[in-house]
């Protein structure tokens, strides 16, 4: 029997396909731009992302407040909130700041929360299942977790996962681990929603069963991605493909030359989005030579001209 040419329906989604993790923009004099936070959510949203991630790493949630963060996520629900998923950045390495923040962010209007693996602290297996199932359990909001072993030194294992699905909130993963052996693994045996925290590894972890990309490049190639998962969709692996070689010179710009969060609001003040790329230290701004190269790939990759 010849294969059938009708499209697969697309995978269950409970975040949205394509969110941003969003900066965070500041003033010059370093602080909190609310209005400019206003217009960047729309700005993101209006140009192919129906979700959006504040106050995670890429928005600079170390050096933000909790009185920062409650801010920037009220503005950002009130500016997007009825037309995109909003999730907020709640993890710590602290069990109950985690909770105080996600129920903040609960109150804040928040649809979701962010919570990424306890860093620096290295807790067991059983101690990130105690975590993250005492942070899901102190509000009503879906949890997308967040496994990102190079930043926080430890990995939520295949089994913690496995277990973590059964709770009724924890519904997601943003996986930044780079064990495709361990995301199918884990797909095979739950319910959990998949989403490719690491922009490489998007087209893979799509084929392999993601729903969809939480991505820093995605502040200047939320469309490219959007196509590339309804090609994906499609079963137009070869069309999925050429998106992503197209992108190549775009990830390596923002997320090989220097930091993340210093090339992505550098790109967004190259293309008019953002007055400025001020970050908060350690961190500290693009130079003209890496704003150079960022011009000239962001050329190479097709989002400028």
């Amino acid at each position: 029997m010849a294969p059938s040419s009708t499209p697969a329906e697309a995978p269950r989604a409970p975040l949205g396909r394509v969110l941003t993790a969003m900066v965070t923009p500041f003033t010059a004099g370093g602080d909190l731009d609310l209005p400019a936070a206003q217009r960047l959510a729309s700005h993101l949203v209006d140009s192919g992302n129906d979700g959006l991630v504040v106050s995670g790493t890429t928005g600079e949630s170390p050096t933000t407040s909790e009185a920062e963060k409650d801010a920037l996520l009220r503005a950002v629900v009130e500016a997007v909130g009825d037309r995109a998923t909003v999730l907020a950045g709640t993890g710590t390495n602290d069990t109950r700041h985690a909770v105080e923040l996600s129920v903040q962010a609960e109150k804040a209007g928040a649809h979701g929360l962010l919570v990424v693996t306890p860093y620096y602290n290295k807790p067991p297996q059983e101690g990130l299942l105690a975590h993250f199932s005492t942070v899901a359990d102190s509000t009503g909001l879906p949890v997308m977790l967040y496994d990102i072993p190079g930043r926080t030194g430890t990995a939520i294992a295949t089994e913690t996962l496995i277990r973590l699905a059964e709770h009724d909130r924890i519904v997601a993963v943003k996986d930044a681990k780079g064990d495709i052996a361990g995301t199918t693994a884990v797909l095979a045996r739950s319910d959990l929603a998949y989403y490719s925290g690491s922009d490489e590894w998007n087209l893979a972890l799509l084929a392999t069963g993601a729903v969809g990309v939480v991505s820093v490049v995605a502040h200047v190639a939320a469309r490219e991605y959007a196509d590339m998962l309804a090609a994906v969709d499609a079963g137009d692996l070869a069309s999925a493909r050429a998106i992503d070689r197209r992108l190549v010179p775009a990830f390596q710009a923002i997320m090989t030359r220097t930091q993340g969060a210093i090339m992505a609001k550098a790109a967004l003040e190259v293309l008019g989005v953002l007055p400025g790329r001020t970050v908060r230290p350690p961190l500290v701004p693009a130079t003209e030579d890496q704003i150079r190269g960022l011009e000239a790939d962001l050329r190479a990759a097709g989002l400028t001209s």
